[in-house]
């Protein structure tokens, strides 16, 4: 789910994009992700799609690949093609992220989790 291509940083304003409210499966919360428009710096956002977010996050939660996989009722292999692709968006995007600590990073960089998540 993205506009033009691009999920944009916590620094956009309103003006910049439109915000689209995508639930994480988690119960009661839900992510909040701000889209902008093209013509982003070549460090923003790879675009993700709602799923790729949705396991990313559902991986960050728990403590392992299996536990996440459970969660989300996929396999482990399906888990780690979702985290392969997105690691492969970022690393297009000039921002690779090849463990895990890298990812969450990522993430906080790119507003998709905030340190009150956890």
């Amino acid at each position: 789910m993205t506009v033009n291509g691009s999920i944009a940083r916590g620094g956009a304003s309103e003006a910049d994009g439109v915000s689209v409210e995508v639930g994480a499966n988690t119960g009661n919360e839900e992510r909040r992700l701000r889209l902008v428009s093209a013509g982003a710096d070549a460090t923003a956002a790879p675009a993700l799609s709602a799923r790729e977010v949705e396991v990313l996050l559902a991986w960050f939660r728990s403590e392992s690949k299996s536990e996440a996989a459970q969660e989300l009722y996929i396999s482990v292999g399906t888990l780690n093609t979702h985290l392969a692709r997105v690691r492969a968006k970022y690393a297009k995007a000039g921002r690779v992220a090849s463990t895990k600590a890298a990812l969450v990073v990522r993430a906080l960089q790119d507003g998709l989790v905030s340190l009150d998540d956890w």
